[in-house]
């Protein structure tokens, strides 16, 4: 069953539209607005987030599944570094990474995006954000991490792994650590990325800080060393209250 079958009137989405090819000038300039305006919101309400991690995953995971349980367990042991935990807010695995952290008192963030299906937000954010474009979303999913964990997913967890990879192989931001949860789950994947490397298609030195495991300890503790000994995790940013900002707290 595709797209058009479950939701028809997707198809009349103005995103749809953005994405097929030139329009009116009006409408290319009012959607300039509506990126720069998600854009602005975010940056708002994420200013003060402080250090974060972003986990990624399947929102087709069901609570009392494996997985479920172990990202409910990577979030928990993130909070207990001090670092805030980041997802797309929906449910699966974004959700009990989010309930992992609000287990232990930590701050949870989630960035929805507005889809035809299975996107709503979980009731395990302290912070919501409901995004329309992708781009923008990812963008916020990146900008305030430290590190990336994925957790087994489908294409859209892939497509981030993947982008958080690009991002540090091309050094548009810092070389953080990227943990890839579930050895079996992703291993002919990461059998892809050493055939790559054997083709020259890719360096070895770009999976340097690439960790594959099963273990939330080994996990937390490669993310903890890195970020500890590579980046200045002390600096807090305050808030200007003439603006309206005010400081997060779980």
């Amino acid at each position: 069953m595709n797209i058009e079958e479950v939701w028809p009137q997707a198809l009349q989405w103005p995103e749809r539209h953005f994405l097929a090819g030139p329009r009116t000038r009006r409408r290319e300039l009012l959607t300039v607005g509506r990126v720069a305006a998600e854009f602005i919101a975010g940056f708002r309400r994420l200013h003060f987030l402080g250090p974060a991690v972003t986990v990624f995953g399947s929102a087709r995971t069901v609570d009392g599944d494996p997985n479920y349980t172990l990202a409910r367990s990577m979030g928990a042991a993130l909070s207990g570094l001090g670092f805030a935990v980041i997802t797309g807010g929906g449910p699966g695995a974004m959700e009990a990474a989010n309930r992992g952290a609000k287990d232990v008192g930590g701050v949870s963030v989630g960035c929805t995006i507005q889809l035809p299906h299975e996107q709503v937000s979980n009731p395990y954010v302290d912070i919501s954000l409901d995004f329309r474009y992708f781009f923008v979303r990812k963008v916020m999913l990146v900008k305030y991490s430290y590190a990336f964990v994925v957790m087994p997913g489908g294409f859209g967890t892939v497509d981030e792994w993947f982008e958080a990879l690009t991002l540090i192989q091309t050094a548009k931001i810092h070389a953080f650590p990227v943990v890839v949860m579930g050895v079996e789950y992703w291993r002919h994947l990461v059998e892809q990325l050493d055939t790559m490397v054997e083709a020259g298609m890719i360096a070895r030195s770009d999976l340097d800080l690439l960790l594959v495991t099963d273990s939330v300890e080994e996990a937390a503790r490669h993310i903890d060393e890195i970020c500890v000994a590579r980046f200045d995790l002390g600096r807090v940013l305050r808030p200007i209250r003439a603006l309206g900002e005010t400081r997060i707290r779980p």
